[in-house]
């Protein structure tokens, strides 16, 4: 319920975050250079005098879509390949897990400063990368359990009656793995906002949109930590691990529901 409340929060200031922000956070004032919290700018302002507060709001919009945007495509891009591992096995099985590895192998923050390296810094590139690297664990808990859904007599049966793979993985194998997927969807979406800022930190963020990584990264750049401007980064490294507990919370949650044996063992603690 905690990861819910925060989580609900953060999407409301996404949705209407235009309407909620005080000022346009483009606007710039050479009298408001880095003043510090105040009645009018709760989270005072940065070296060009914009207002922190609707930065750190109109970034919220940006950080949850790259994060859910994200994570929706290697979930799908997950659950696809490990089904199709687990289902049909031998060499299917052996050349999509081997690329698993492969993936698994390279340092996954490494891999997605090259991609958009290669890919040029913009919301749709950002996105590509981190689905790219974040699919390996969904086709994991995927395979593992297509392999135990198969064996099952109601799948036995469904092959008796003639009923074809894509019937038998559509009809019934992906409704009894959807929990569980779904669970993995909410931990792997805190890895992708994370993933986000990472990128926006070291300069590889979309510089035409605010995001949460972005407002850190021009916070690093202009020297606020040097200078005592903790105003400046604070509030948006505190919303990034907030939304990042609240998945986790979410998650760890939703897989003890959908997990028996976990909610054993925990029940047992």
């Amino acid at each position: 319920m905690v990861g819910l409340g925060i989580l609900a929060f953060f999407i409301f200031l996404a949705l209407f975050g235009p309407f909620l922000a005080p000022y346009n956070p483009r606007t710039t004032s050479i009298e408001l250079v880095l003043q510090s919290p105040s009645p009018s700018h709760p989270f005072g302002t940065d070296e060009l005098g914009r207002d922190i507060l609707s930065q750190v709001i109109y970034g919220t919009r940006i950080s949850l879509y790259i994060g859910f945007a994200a994570a929706a495509i290697s979930v799908v891009m997950g659950t696809i390949i490990g089904m199709a591992s687990g289902y049909f096995g031998r060499k299917v099985d052996a050349i999509l897990m081997r690329l698993t590895d492969v993936f698994l192998v390279i340092p996954f923050l490494v891999l997605i400063v090259i991609l958009v390296a290669m890919l040029g810094p913009s919301l749709e590139n950002i996105i590509i990368a981190i689905a790219i690297t974040q699919w390996t664990s969904t086709a994991r808990i995927t395979r593992s359990q297509t392999l135990s859904v198969k064996e099952k007599i109601f799948i036995t049966r469904a092959k008796a009656i003639g009923s074809g793979d894509a019937h038998i993985i559509s009809r019934h194998i992906l409704p009894n793995i959807l929990p569980l997927v779904f669970a993995n969807m909410v931990l792997v979406t805190s890895l992708t906002i994370l993933s986000e800022a990472f990128l926006s930190f070291l300069g590889l963020g979309d510089p035409t949109h605010f995001s949460w990584g972005v407002t850190i990264r021009w916070a690093f750049v202009s020297g606020a930590a040097s200078i005592g401007a903790w105003w400046y980064f604070l509030p948006a490294g505190l919303c990034i691990v907030l939304v990042v507990l609240a998945f986790t919370f979410i998650g760890n949650t939703m897989d003890e529901i959908f997990n028996p044996r976990l909610r054993k063992e925990r029940s047992l603690i």
